[in-house]
């Protein structure tokens, strides 16, 4: 993960980090990988419930406003407020993207792309391995 010079409320050193998260986790969330698309565990996943940083516990997304974009990742057309992503710009692999983060622990969630469905036009396409689900308590699996 490329460092800026954010100072975010939640901060553990590398040891705590590796500790916390699986390996796929710790790639994706401190180093800014991807998973595969179609790979995981929630790019088809369609429980009621919100969606938190694997971080932190940060509530990021709710499932109402996931929608299948058929890309192969979670994607979502708004996060909970506007106040916990962090919106970064992406100059890696030869292309201009916006990254986003947790706004609480700066883990790597994915990018944003103006090719979502109204009514923000925004599609937040987010690795599976930088979030937790929650379901509803009233909701079955």
């Amino acid at each position: 993960m490329s460092s800026s010079d954010k100072t975010y409320p939640v901060q553990k050193t590398d040891a705590e980090w590796r500790e916390q998260l699986d390996p796929m986790q710790y790639q994706v969330a401190r180093h800014a990988a991807t998973e595969r698309a179609f790979t995981g565990k929630y790019w088809d996943h369609w429980q009621s419930g919100e969606y938190k940083c694997v971080g932190c516990g940060t509530r990021l997304f709710e499932a109402d406003t996931k929608f299948d974009a058929g890309c192969g990742w979670p994607s979502y057309w708004a996060p909970v407020n506007s106040e916990v992503i962090e919106r970064v710009v992406d100059k890696s692999h030869g292309m201009v993207r916006v990254e986003v983060r947790c706004n609480n622990c700066g883990s790597h969630l994915g990018h944003v792309f103006p090719d979502g469905p109204q009514p923000t036009g925004e599609r937040f396409c987010i690795n599976s391995a930088a979030i937790d689900f929650a379901p509803d308590s009233d909701s079955k699996p």
